[in-house]
């Protein structure tokens, strides 16, 4: 048989060295987003919510929780926030900014490594009190050079100019959009608690008798974290994406600047240690956000629910919901909470209710498309996931004020049940989004 050797056409296009190195950046991208993604969920299941779980069973079986050390729940809500949302917020961040002549794992990986790292031990000082008067230093430090880090990698990146507005005054700068103003407000707020626990991480480990923060300051400290960083971040990706997703009109600019400082104002006037006056400031921020993302509007057509379940946006006016119940319980502790329980529910339906929620909703829609897979593992397990959370999250928010508060005995047997329900729930968001990790490894290279 006669062969015939194939010649490459002298027509053929050449490869692009550039084009190829861009891709390959961009991989590298991808896969470090992974990391954070993946240590986020490491965070979110251990030392999040199974010792949030093991500190509620604790706090069922002796009717209160006075027998459970304070620095126990702080390291718990450490590991949530810090660890869980914060690995998150950061991991999408980094990967968000454009490519630069550096590499693009160099930073973020520095970053991750000392923020992972600052997690890891403040959960070592905390839960198991060795060697704590050093661990917490240094963990705080390794938290504000990592924050630090990302602030000087994020103000490098200069806005794009939009095509419109190209003209002969090269000095004109774009305007920013009011996602990005409250994603920035967000970071501030961020920055700020990293800061503050820095501070007094350093006092406590002078001259305190354990690593718990003092009650008023911890009291304090959460405003910063729930109404300074958690809701307008959520709020900032609800401007850029629910628009889109949700087929909403755009958002109400003027509506979301007075959000943004009644929300400013309300954790000012709480850090400053008034909650009486903060907690309306915040709650009128809480219904106004709701219908400044038309939320209650009409949909202009069907929400854009491919790759994932279609109950996704039930969920995330459900998430709302939870921030306008959060925000009112705010007002109703300030005034009338004894023993705290109306103050952990309205904490509890700020972090569970509204973000753990938007991020069980949002999560699955975003994460496989920033790194690079074509679909979620599985619909059913983030139906699932969201439905474990929501009751649990309702039990848990109910019972909560009626066993603080000595209303009823009852309540003390369903604070587990509600603990197991949404233990479950993490744990199946976590499993759905490992496997679609693990099954999407090769999809980046084929796209």
């Amino acid at each position: 048989m006669n062969t015939m050797s194939v010649q490459p056409s002298p027509f053929a296009a050449a490869p692009d060295p550039d084009h190829a190195r861009v891709l390959a950046r961009e991989r590298q991208k991808s896969y470090m987003l992974r990391v954070w993604i993946a240590s986020g969920l490491f965070f979110m299941v251990l030392p999040g919510t199974l010792l949030g779980f093991s500190s509620l069973m604790s706090i069922s079986a002796h009717h209160g929780a006075s027998a459970l050390p304070a620095a126990w729940m702080q390291g718990h809500g450490h590991a949530q926030v810090f660890g869980w949302i914060g690995s998150f917020i950061l991991g999408i961040g980094f990967y968000s900014q454009p490519l630069g002549k550096r590499s693009p794992l160099q930073l973020p990986l520095t970053c991750y490594v000392l923020w992972t790292s600052g997690v890891l031990l403040r959960w070592l000082a905390n839960v198991y009190l060795w060697q704590w008067r050093a661990l917490l230093p240094i963990s705080a430090t390794l938290e504000l050079i990592a924050i630090l880090l990302f602030l000087r990698a994020s103000s490098r990146h200069k806005l794009p100019v939009p095509a419109g507005q190209i003209n002969a005054d090269s000095r004109m700068r774009p305007k920013m959009e009011m996602w990005m103003i409250l994603v920035l407000l967000s970071t501030a707020g961020l920055a700020a608690a990293v800061l503050l626990n820095f501070a007094e991480c350093i006092l406590l480990a002078r001259s305190a008798a354990d690593p718990a923060f003092p009650h008023g300051l911890d009291q304090r400290y959460l405003i910063l974290l729930g109404w300074g960083f958690l809701a307008p971040v959520v709020w900032g990706f609800s401007t850029r994406w629910l628009p889109t997703f949700l087929n909403l009109p755009r958002p109400h600019t003027q509506l979301l600047q007075l959000v943004l400082l009644l929300d400013l104002a309300g954790v000012l006037v709480g850090v400053s240690g008034w909650p009486r006056i903060a907690t309306p400031l915040l709650a009128t921020a809480a219904v106004l956000v709701v219908a400044a993302l038309h939320l209650t509007s009409k949909p202009l057509g069907p929400a854009k629910v491919l790759g994932i379940h279609s109950s996704f946006p039930v969920f995330i006016r459900a998430a709302y919901i939870w921030l306008v119940i959060a925000a009112l319980l705010g007002v109703l502790a300030s005034n009338a909470d004894v023993h705290g329980g109306i103050w952990g529910a309205s904490r509890h339906a700020l972090t569970v209710g509204f973000a753990a929620t938007m991020v069980f909703a949002i999560g699955p829609r975003i994460l496989p498309h920033f790194t690079g897979i074509r679909e979620l593992y599985s619909k059913r397990l983030m139906l699932i996931s969201l439905l474990l959370i929501q009751i649990g999250c309702t039990l848990r928010v109910i019972s909560e004020p009626l066993a603080y508060e000595g209303i009823t005995a009852f309540a003390w047997k369903s604070l587990p049940i509600s603990g197991v329900l949404e233990l479950s729930g993490v744990l199946v968001f976590g499993l759905n989004i490992a496997l679609t990790m693990m099954r999407g490894q090769s999809a980046f290279i084929v796209l």
